[in-house]
């Protein structure tokens, strides 16, 4: 869906931002956006190989971010994540569904 067409739109001061999906960005026209600096900055939390490769380029740009599909964990969100189990597990010994919706 981002492609080299829409790399060559940006700004040289655009930040790329993808938590999607890894072929959601076109990840060669990326490198080469961000290697020729035509765009700003990237910050990647998916790729089109998972986990990406120690070797892959993206890990040795300055101008990248990139992390391991963990860009949405936090404390608060692990928190409701491991409730939320506990409460399904309790709900489904009960026979009880634990959410439903209204």
């Amino acid at each position: 869906m981002v492609g080299e067409r829409d790399s060559s739109l940006m700004k040289s001061t655009a930040i790329l931002v993808n938590t999607s999906r890894g072929p959601v960005v076109d990840e060669a026209a990326t490198l080469r956006a961000l290697a020729e600096k035509s765009i700003g900055s990237a910050a990647l939390d998916v790729f089109d190989r998972e986990p990406l490769p120690a070797n892959h380029p993206l890990r040795s740009l300055g101008n990248a971010a990139v992390t391991p599909h963990i860009g949405y964990v936090s404390r608060g969100l692990y928190e409701v994540f491991y409730r939320d189990a506990v409460e399904d597990i309790a709900a489904r010994d009960a026979g009880k569904p634990a959410r439903t919706l209204t």
